[in-house]
């Protein structure tokens, strides 16, 4: 089947929000730990872990399951917005310049805290560092990731680079690059930009899970490609995900900094290096290839792997679902999500469509000029 760029990019946004809806609950937890507090296996959106999560830790005071997004989506929907504002590639200057004031001054329904507060408000820490260094420290934007903690916090966001830049995994990886400088450093900003190329491979015709990953071994570096590769080998040799999650893990524990608790980090957790990797993207990754692309299946086995499953589930389910288009995502999880987060999913994506049918059409105005002035450059004289 033939997909639009409005399906690919329906697809990957809705997808994307729903997987962190349906991950966001079991967040921080292990395989069996989720296993025995559902019953077995999560199947579809899930309440709170705890009944009192307002007052429960570490979860208190987000209300984290009931088909609420996290802060995963609200940044890619800022991420959005950045994009219909300036309308054309992004660079670390226009977080500055435009995502930092959205976080910071922009009331904005938040699902976790159910109340209208501003975003800034609700992100994690590595994201408020965003606003403390360029709207407070001053910093370079370019620069302005290094001395963050290193994690998933500018990857997870990143899949509208890759659907502005649809069918161009190149373009994605180096715009991605730029514009997380000014969130992360080392692995973490790697990441950002293999995600983005992802997504962006995913929207080729005729892409399947394996090509998806195959361009993202070409494009990764260090630590995160090394990971990728083992998560790939291991994946390969099984085809459902309950015999590969525990096989997974163990393929990218050598490269994750976390260590064995996600809840009690190791020494040399987050910190910057070239022989480590963030853990989200390498098991979104495999989920892909254990599932051949399959969007329910490669959700929930990023659901229920558990860790820091919200992020896992969301780019998985980015990617399947530009490699599925908009139907490849269940109706009934996609209309739980939205009116459970009072979140108009569909809306970004037709803005993001839009947006990236005119940064298409800038491009080929500069690349026609740029052909035109090489040839006159290159001529024989």
């Amino acid at each position: 089947m033939t997909f639009t760029l409005e399906d690919r990019i329906t697809g990957s946004l809705v997808g994307a929000a729903v997987g962190d809806a349906l991950g966001g609950p079991v967040e921080g937890w292990s395989p069996d730990q989720i296993a025995e507090r559902h019953g077995g296996r999560v199947h579809g959106v899930v309440g709170p872990w705890y009944e009192d999560w307002r007052t429960a830790r570490p979860i208190a005071p987000y209300h984290k399951g009931d088909g609420h997004v996290t802060d995963d989506t609200l940044m890619t929907h800022a991420l959005v917005r950045v994009y219909e504002t300036v309308r054309d590639h992004l660079d670390a200057y226009a977080v500055a310049e435009h995502l930092v004031p959205d976080l910071m001054s922009v009331p904005r329904w938040i699902p976790e805290l159910e109340a209208e507060a501003l975003p800034l408000q609700r992100v994690f820490l590595a994201e408020k560092w965003i606003v403390t260094r360029l709207h407070y420290a001053h910093a370079d934007p370019r620069e302005a990731g290094a001395g963050n903690i290193v994690n998933c916090g500018a990857a997870m966001y990143m899949a509208p680079v890759g659907l502005v830049n649809a069918g161009n995994p190149q373009g994605a990886y180096a715009e991605a690059l730029d514009v997380a400088g000014a969130h992360q450093s080392s692995y973490g900003r790697e990441a950002a930009g293999v995600f983005a190329a992802a997504v962006a491979a995913a929207c080729l015709p005729g892409a399947t899970a394996a090509s998806v990953v195959d361009t993202a071994l070409d494009l990764a570096k260090d630590g995160t490609r090394e990971a990728i590769a083992a998560v790939r080998e291991v994946a390969l040799r099984h085809r459902d995900v309950e015999s590969a999650l525990g096989p997974l893990r163990e393929a990218v524990a050598p490269y994750d900094s976390v260590g064995p608790d996600y809840r009690a980090p190791s020494l040399g957790a987050r910190r910057p290096s070239r022989l480590h990797s963030i853990e989200e993207l390498p098991i979104a990754l495999g989920m892909l290839l254990v599932t051949d692309g399959g969007y329910e299946a490669s959700v929930l086995g990023a659901v229920n792997y558990g860790r820091d499953c919200d992020s896992t589930a969301g780019m998985a389910g980015a990617i399947a679902g530009a490699l599925g288009g908009a139907g490849a995502v269940p109706a009934g999880w996609a209309a739980q999500v939205a009116g459970a987060s009072r979140l108009d999913l569909h809306a970004p994506a037709a803005a993001l469509a839009s947006v990236a049918r005119e940064v298409f059409a800038r491009d080929r105005t500069r690349r026609r000029a740029h052909e035109s002035a090489f040839t006159t450059l290159a001529a024989p004289r």
